[in-house]
């Protein structure tokens, strides 16, 4: 091997390890997919490491002048290697519960203890031999006239736009006769027992966050749903509903979403609106500057310093929300509802058809997730 081409290898290599040192200090800021601000190891400058077809440049004049892969370059790819690392690493699954453990002592020792007859059908019932409990395998829909998948049918047509006369007519053609009232008690019955649950379930969010707005109205008065996104993950994290948006306090929205990901972002993206910066100032503003969030809030229609996503999940919503013509009260069921939906059954295309919750690190499996969800929260909450 020539000389000349071992010392390229040392100089390959002495970029690489360079780069996963300033990944290992978090020496970079992540703007979003495709744009990372790198601090140089030498000065005070900040390189702008940008994602263009499929490859990374760098403005830094290691990579401008020798054309090569430089250290920002490697940081970047190892942060984002370090951060897919971390989330498998803490991946949590939520599996279709099998019978094969008591549920109130886990013994295994079970045994077919008759049949429930009702008007959806028949349902097995069992007996422990161990603590002489008995229970039905019909988990999180005892005492249910409809069957599991009539239930969690109306409940996915009723997050993806059906209004609940629509769901009604679409049961009846199915052989289920129930009113709108009995469908909306079922929406409200099993959003709160999955919301329940999966709030216990922390999500592997990244740094930088997106703060956005978007109008309803509540019993015909203007209101404002203020909404908070992982940029990475598009996971929702929190939502607040204020009768205001100019004199709104979003601090309480901030504050939810550090309770809910047990972290803050290294960078906030929001419009011009004073409620962020007055809220920015008291959850995230530090007075170490390498420990404070950058508040990114002058964002332009195209470019890096967009709002898109955000704008994305608001008329997302919107096209939810203006089937029913109106919302009736702030903490409805639908606002509640759809953050979960958006974030544990809506898969995206942005996301490689994932949902944001897989992508943040917790996994849903089973044919029919609703009940999956339904199940696991209910085994939860008796434990």
């Amino acid at each position: 091997m020539c000389i000349i081409h071992i010392v390229e290898m040392q100089s390959i290599n002495f970029r690489e390890e360079k780069g996963k040192q300033i990944a290992l200090k978090s020496d970079l800021i992540r703007v979003s997919d495709n744009f990372y601000h790198v601090k140089s190891q030498t000065t005070k400058r900040e390189y702008n490491v940008v994602k263009t077809d499929d490859k990374w440049i760098c403005n830094c004049p290691d990579h401008i002048f020798r054309h090569v892969c430089c250290k920002h370059i490697h940081a970047v790819e190892f942060s984002i290697k370090f951060r897919e690392e971390v989330r498998e690493k803490n991946k949590v699954t939520i599996s279709p519960i099998t019978i094969s453990n008591c549920l109130f002592c886990k013994s295994d020792k079970l045994k077919k203890f008759g049949v429930r007859h009702n008007k959806s059908g028949n349902i097995q019932r069992l007996i422990c031999i161990t603590c002489n409990r008995t229970f039905s395998i019909n988990i999180g829909f005892e005492k249910m006239r409809a069957t599991p998948q009539a239930i969690t049918s109306a409940m996915q047509l009723y997050f993806t736009g059906e209004s609940l006369r629509n769901v009604q007519k679409y049961l009846l053609l199915q052989g289920v006769n129930v009113s709108h009232k009995t469908i909306y008690f079922w929406i409200r019955k099993y959003t709160k027992t999955m919301q329940e649950y999966l709030n216990k379930i922390t999500p592997q969010v990244g740094d930088t966050w997106r703060a956005d707005e978007v109008w309803v109205k509540v019993r015909g008065e203007l209101k404002y749903v203020f909404a908070l996104m992982d940029d990475e993950t598009r996971f929702w994290i929190a939502q607040e509903v204020s009768n205001t948006k100019e004199r709104a306090d979003a601090s309480g929205l901030f504050r939810k979403g550090k309770e809910v990901t047990g972290t803050k972002p290294k960078v906030l993206i929001t419009d011009g609106l004073r409620s962020y910066e007055e809220a920015y100032q008291k959850e995230f503003w530090e007075i170490n500057r390498q420990q404070r969030t950058l508040h990114i809030k002058h964002i332009r229609l195209q470019g890096d310093m967009n709002n898109n996503k955000m704008e994305r999940l608001n008329g997302e919503f919107r096209d939810r929300e203006k089937i029913v013509r109106g919302i009736k009260k702030d903490d409805s069921v639908l606002i509640g509802g759809y953050q979960m939906y958006h974030n544990y059954l809506r898969p995206h295309q942005g996301l490689d058809g994932k949902t944001p919750s897989e992508v943040a690190g917790i996994k849903i499996e089973g044919d029919n997730k609703w009940i999956t969800l339904i199940q696991n929260a209910k085994i939860d909450r008796a434990s």
